[in-house]
């Protein structure tokens, strides 16, 4: 059999990653501009990025949130420049498809990382002590999401990347619309969890109870909600504190 380097590139579609990749960086900086012109969720910002700048100032901080963001940016990099070609599409496909995309990948997602956290970085192995890097933060805030051991970085973000790929072999190429919109919930519910936001109150009760619930995960190592994306495997296998 011939090797065609040319019919092989065809399916190689990066202008569509970099489509993706720009989208992502675009809804992400146009929901915080929206969201924090809600003065509510501003004060809460101010308070979070208060904390945060007493956290930077001890010397463990610095180096384990750099360690962990240049891990993160390699496995990103890695993601959209040598896999998301091989599986992202702008060819049309029917809202329902989209959205339907984003909940399987969410959620296929979620339980593994349910898993993971549950019985890997809880369990009584070496995985326990790099996830208490990231324990040590009793009252998370905004920076807390990034305090996180560069080791497991790589485990969280590959498992997410990892997901979309494999579902991709079975289900076919994601739109573009798809692989944006999971992204960035994946990201930013990993990111609000962390935070300290304390509005008990419509329309925000939600995310204050979402933030509460990750909050007692981070009082002591027994606790559990160890799913990210929603406590639905919580809830069901009975771990939901």
């Amino acid at each position: 059999m011939d090797f065609d380097l040319a019919n092989i590139l065809a399916y190689y579609h990066w202008q569509e990653a970099l489509l993706t990749l720009a989208a992502i960086i675009a809804l992400t900086k146009l929901g915080k501009f929206i969201a924090f012109r809600v003065p509510a969720l501003a004060e809460m910002r101010r308070l979070n990025l208060a904390a945060d700048k007493e956290k930077l100032a001890k010397p463990k901080y610095p180096p384990v949130v750099r360690a962990s963001q240049k891990v993160g940016l390699a496995v990103n990099l890695v993601f959209f420049l040598l896999m998301l070609p091989w599986f992202v599409t702008l060819e049309s496909q029917p809202l329902w498809m989209v959205v339907l995309h984003v909940v399987v990948i969410l959620m296929v997602y979620d339980f593994f990382y349910y898993l993971c956290h549950r019985f890997w970085f809880h369990g009584n192995g070496k995985m326990r002590q790099v996830h208490a890097v990231h324990h040590q933060a009793r009252s998370p805030t905004h920076i807390d999401g990034f305090y996180v051991h560069p080791l497991e970085t790589f485990v969280g973000i590959a498992l997410f990347v990892g997901t979309m790929a494999l579902l991709a072999l079975g289900l076919g190429p994601f739109h573009v619309a798809t692989v944006v919109v999971s992204y960035v919930i994946f990201t930013q519910i990993n990111t609000i969890n962390h935070t300290a936001v304390t509005l008990p109150y419509f329309p925000f009760r939600t995310v204050t109870w979402v933030t509460a619930k990750h909050h007692v995960h981070h009082e002591n190592m027994h606790k559990g909600n160890y799913a990210t994306i929603t406590l639905l495997y919580d809830y069901l296998f009975g771990t939901l504190d």
